[in-house]
């Protein structure tokens, strides 16, 4: 049954428009606090360490001899610090203090638990900002409010998004129903969003809302939908204050809330990390969804075929697990091809005891969607909270280690079951590397049954005692405490039970066929360094599908009479040994997308440097087998599939005749 959020009639539009002018007057912009406190105070704050970007702000308010604006708001809602009243009534003139006391950004500092929030939030660590005149005209935070700025397909962009406050500010470990702002796994999606125009998007476990306002400069209509009241009530207030007014937010559990709906493209960044399901052990909602191991992300995966379009995309974060004596691909390929079954969570343990919540804010009137900005400045950036880390599925807590990259840049280990296999008869002018993508090469076969197209993309994996470690600490249990051997024996513990022997993270890319069966099942590892991609990586996803789609479409025949051209990122490297006139190594390297690096033999390093869009792949490779002495048809067979998954790939593209 759909339920829409009913937003709180107490905030109202006028208030939420004098805090945005407030916060455009003040500058208040990622390129401005960076400006204020230098980049070492900013590359601090990403090590969770605040003191440099204090000192950075002292300093300038001694210069100065007062607070500036923008200073003063940092403070407070990027430091989570305390600041003077009367500082707050300059940087926001026309709200003034007590309209963000109204607005329940900010409290007097002696409100404690007559605010509706814990007496022990005031931060620990930083006096009062200088000036100050006592506790009556002291405010400290509520929530945080940061500036983001962004470059996608559509071009550059800024807004300010609010988030619930993170540990430093706290001075404790987060509430279970904490609202995480812009962190490491949601500048992750945000730049693997296809920027393919389409009518409508749904945004699954929407949070603050930042995956449904990016949604919102490609979709006419977007519905969000989460679990919590108080993460789509914060949604709501970020729409609003970046006067972003296609989306609807909607209260429930995964597809619940859009039952009988189908969407063109379907976004998550879903709860999935894997927690043991025994009392004692904190469910935070923002990464926790209530299911045993990673069945949250099956769920996703399962149900998105009934509310996809024709031609209709899911994309999404995840985990997967590996069982002993079974690759997780084999586990991912399982939920790809059977029918959707319903998951009945299970039964709550009894809660950490969480932060007091703050009374949510919530916009009321939705207003002109932001228009883009008309040319790109700078990749997806915020300043960061100092509990955030910013990699591919970082967690979002000062306690938590980076997920590492199992190596650095390496061949691609990837797998296309159903399409034309590698290379056929072995071509004479086949020399040096072997092999279009090098390293192992893995097959999953797809079925009949499967009802969409799949791309999955393997980032990371992690052993048992190391994912248990980073989600402990994520959690803010500290490692030289009870609590944390306790943690941790139940995640083994856990683990073990259910033969679980590693973790495996990645990306997720789901397509209903737009007519016909599926045509297109990749299930990959590519766990080095990607390409640059300052616009995000959603234009190549999409460039690779339609690449797909099209040599799916085109028989040999027609392969042979069409013009190719090397995509302008792509470089060839040559590897010598010394005093030798022939190369004993050559690769071709992507620039973009994911820095794919592709090994090659002689026949097919000869076709790719011909390829310049004028002469057709048949032409060039009669001309390789006239020079190389060889059968022309042995060799068509032999590079013929390689050229499909060089244009699969992106390193050739097809031009029309």
């Amino acid at each position: 049954m759909r339920q829409t959020v009913q937003l709180n009639r107490r905030v109202t539009s006028a208030l939420i428009d004098r805090l945005r002018a407030d916060l455009a007057a003040a500058n208040f912009s990622v390129s401005a606090l960076t400006g204020l406190w230098g980049i070492e105070a900013d590359a601090a704050l990403r090590r969770n360490q605040r003191v440099p970007a204090l000192r950075g702000l002292e300093g300038l308010r001694e210069r100065l001899g007062h607070a500036e604006p923008c200073a003063t708001l940092a403070r407070l809602f990027v430091l989570g610090l305390p600041v003077d009243r009367a500082d707050l009534d300059v940087a926001l003139p026309a709200l003034g203090a007590a309209g963000a006391e109204e607005l329940g950004l900010a409290v007097s500092v002696d409100a404690g638990v007559d605010a509706g929030v814990d007496a022990d939030v005031l931060p620990g660590v930083g006096p009062v900002a200088s000036g100050a005149s006592g506790a009556a005209g002291t405010l400290r935070p509520l929530l945080e409010l940061r500036p983001y700025s962004f470059v996608d397909a559509h071009g550059a962009g800024s807004w300010w998004i609010v988030s619930d406050l993170g540990e430093l500010a706290l001075g404790h470990p987060l509430g279970e129903s904490h609202v995480l702002g812009v962190g490491g796994a949601s500048l992750t999606l945000t730049g693997l969003l296809i920027p393919t125009p389409v009518a409508s998007a749904l945004d699954l476990g929407t949070g603050c809302g930042i995956q449904a306002m990016h949604a919102s400069r490609h979709a006419d209509r977007v519905v969000a939908t989460d679990i919590s009241v108080r993460a789509l009530e914060l949604a709501a207030l970020n729409a609003e204050l970046n006067e972003i007014g296609n989306i609807e937010f909607r209260l429930g559990s995964l597809f619940e809330p859009v039952a009988g709906e189908r969407f063109d493209h379907i976004i998550s960044n879903p709860p999935f990390v894997i927690t043991p399901r025994v009392p004692g052990v904190p469910a935070y909602e923002y990464r926790d969804g209530g299911l045993v191991g990673d069945a949250l992300v099956e769920a996703v995966v399962r149900g998105a075929a009934e509310h996809l379009t024709p031609g209709g995309v899911a994309q999404l974060l995840g985990n997967w697990e590996y069982h002993a004596g079974q690759d997780a691909f084999e586990r991912l390929a399982a939920w790809l091809a059977t029918p959707v079954t319903p998951v009945t969570p299970v039964t709550p343990v009894t809660p950490v005891t969480p932060v007091t919540p703050v009374t949510p804010v919530t916009p009321v009137t939705p207003v002109t969607p932001v228009t883009p900005v008309a040319s790109p400045a700078s990749p997806a950036s915020a300043p960061l909270r100092p509990d955030e880390f910013d990699g591919d599925f970082a967690p979002n807590s000062p306690n938590s280690a980076r997920l590492a990259p199992l190596g650095a840049e390496s061949p691609s280990n990837s797998h296309t079951p159903g399409a034309e296999g590698a290379a056929g008869a072995e071509g004479a002018a086949r020399a040096g590397a072997e092999g279009a993508h090098g390293g192992q090469q893995e097959t999953v076969q797809a079925t009949d049954a499967a009802a969409l197209d799949a791309w999955i993309i393997e980032r990371e994996v992690q052993a048992p005692t190391l994912y248990a470690e980073t989600w402990i600490r994520d959690g803010g249990t500290r490692s030289d405490t009870a609590d944390f051997d306790r943690l941790y024996g139940a995640w083994l513990d856990d683990f073990a039970a259910r033969g679980v022997s590693q973790v495996g993270f990645g990306y997720m890319l789901l397509r209903r066929p737009a007519a016909g069966t599926p045509t297109f099942r990749r299930l990959e590892r590519l766990p080095g360094t990607l390409g640059h991609n300052p616009g995000g990586m959603g234009s190549h996803l999409a460039a690779c599908l339609a690449a797909h789609d099209w040599h799916a479409a085109t028989d040999d025949a027609r392969l042979a009479r069409a013009r190719l051209a090397v995509a302008s990122d792509v470089t060839e490297v040559r590897h010598y040994w010394p005093g030798q006139e022939d190369p004993t190594l050559m690769t071709l390297h992507q620039g973009t997308g994911f820095g794919r690096l592709i090994a090659l033999d002689t026949g097919l390093a000869a076709l790719v440097g011909a390829s310049d869009g004028e002469l057709d792949v048949g032409s060039i490779v009669a001309a390789l087998a006239q020079l190389l002495d060889v059968d022309e048809r042995e060799l068509a067979a032999d590079l013929l599939p390689r050229v499909r998954e060089l244009l699969e790939d992106g390193f050739l593209q097809h031009r029309l005749a």
